[in-house]
């Protein structure tokens, strides 16, 4: 049995326990959202953190976790539901011994709430959330790569937690998700959209965080080069790049030097390893120009 924490800081120290290290905002929003049951709007830079909160919250709550990958396109067919016409299709001939087109006006009248029932329903993400009889965390991920008609379609389930299907009517939620909706900020969202929600801005972390981040995860990287390593992707995030490395990045880069038994960061490993934070064949030289020739020479 799941048992929600009480306050900001029971939440934070358990989001603490799966190998999530919040800020203190992140901490607060999260808490809210769950105590007052609004959805969240998490924006910022990809890469730091944004989806993995929405992970790390279903593992502290015990729930399962409901992601819908956003993408340019996506319709109501493949987010919410949609009607599995063959099996329609085969009670109607089942049924009244001849094909669909083939019925008269009145027999259709007489089939038509047998074929839109529960049965001949597919439920995609959205759906699945909303009828789950389990509670959830509904992650809607990158919203910022669909267009405003999808965002409208939304405002319901943001809103009152509940759908509406013209052919069965109000659908309201069994039990209450916990939403997260995620953006890096490539457009700019609806002022409907961010009504309905509370609003969490992810940056990329201060030096210190960043470095408890690494740490915890790469354990056996000597404190030294760790240091160095997040000194190092803080300066290359300060550079115009196509793409600044991102929190897992830099924790593939520290896993990375760790395997290579690196005892410092020097101009030769930074080099060698480069594109493992660095993945623009215009950053690398960049980054090489600005960064790596400050760094100190291989020792011989």
């Amino acid at each position: 049995m799941s048992v929600t924490p009480a306050s900001v800081e029971e939440l934070d120290a358990a989001l603490r326990g799966v190998g999530y290290l919040p800020a203190t905002r992140t901490s607060l929003v999260s808490h809210l959202a769950i105590q007052l049951d609004k959805p969240v709007l998490v924006e910022g830079p990809a890469g730091v953190g944004k989806t993995e909160l929405a992970k790390a919250l279903a593992s502290v709550l015990d729930r399962d976790l409901i992601r819908l990958q956003c993408y340019e396109g996506l319709d109501e067919a493949k987010a919410l539901y949609e009607w599995n016409y063959r099996k329609q299709l085969l009670r109607i001939q089942a049924e009244h011994g001849a094909p669909a087109g083939a019925q008269e006006e009145g027999g259709w009248g007489d089939v038509r709430d047998d074929v839109f029932g529960e049965e001949f329903l597919l439920r995609r993400p959205l759906l699945q959330a909303i009828v789950s009889e389990k509670p959830v965390v509904l992650l809607i991920d990158e919203i910022d790569k669909t267009d405003q008609e999808f965002e409208a379609m939304l405002l319901e389930l943001l809103s009152d937690f509940q759908i509406t299907i013209p052919e069965l009517g109000r659908v309201a939620a069994t039990t209450q998700p916990v939403v997260l909706l995620t953006s890096n900020n490539t457009r700019e969202l609806t002022e409907a959209l961010k009504r309905r929600c509370l609003y969490l801005w992810l940056d990329y972390p201060e030096l210190e965080h960043e470095l408890e981040i690494v740490r915890s995860r790469v354990p056996g990287l000597s404190a030294t080069v760790s240091r160095r390593l997040v000194e190092v992707v803080g300066e290359v995030r300060d550079l115009d790049l196509k793409k600044p490395p991102s929190i897992a990045e830099s924790i593939d880069w520290a896993r990375t030097l760790l395997l290579l038994g690196a005892e410092d960061l020097d101009q030769r490993v930074f080099r060698d390893t480069l594109s493992v934070i660095v993945k623009h064949r215009t950053d690398l030289d960049l980054v090489a120009e600005r960064v790596g020739v400050r760094l100190p020479a291989a020792a011989d």
